[in-house]
């Protein structure tokens, strides 16, 4: 094994991003009280070529140096829309088809690696660093998926969650992707 060079990465600069057929998931930060946190969603957004991030409340947005140190450039390339309230957020995504999902621990919530995703539009809101999803939110979301904790603390980091359940809900379409890919070379 080598450690692949700068070179063999194949990374599409930011136009070619733009360009890219998106997978159509959102990711929605609510109150996120880290600027940093914002900016590592934006480059898990930018890795896993996400339709975009909604940014709500009192939740930092670009232009901002600590989203810029975090992101590195993602904050560039990934559409962004800025909701002063959530409801807004959310009423733009049902307009759009998107089905919402609250990422929390919940009453009835769905385990993430038991979790199915069959719905072509997918938008996932993450909340505060120490509150969550707020409850008013929860009772917006089509449903609730929570990631399985087996320690003492029962709580992750806001932007490690995020990284964890985009994987999980898009892991499958890269998949499909890659087999596909093979057939054509």
């Amino acid at each position: 094994m080598r450690k692949l060079s700068m070179a063999e990465l194949g990374r599409k600069s930011v136009e070619e991003f733009r360009q890219s057929e998106k997978l159509p998931v959102i990711a929605v930060l609510e109150n996120i009280r880290s600027a940093y946190n914002v900016g590592s969603v934006f480059r898990t957004a930018d890795a896993f070529l996400l339709e975009g991030i909604y940014i709500c409340g009192y939740t930092a947005y670009p232009p901002h140096k600590e989203i810029k140190k975090t992101a590195l450039g993602a904050e560039e390339s990934v559409s962004w829309k800025y909701f002063k309230k959530i409801e807004e957020a959310i009423e733009d995504l049902r307009s759009m088809g998107y089905t919402i999902y609250a990422v929390e621990q919940a009453i009835d919530s769905w385990k993430l690696g038991s979790f199915s995703v069959e719905d072509d539009k997918i938008a996932v809101i993450f909340g505060n660093e120490v509150t969550g999803v707020e409850q008013s939110t929860i009772q917006l979301c089509d449903g609730v998926i929570e990631i399985p904790q087996l320690g003492m603390k029962h709580s992750l980091n806001v932007a490690t969650a995020a990284g964890v359940v985009l994987w999980e809900l898009i892991r499958e379409k890269v998949r499909i992707k890659e087999i596909n890919n093979q057939r054509l070379s």
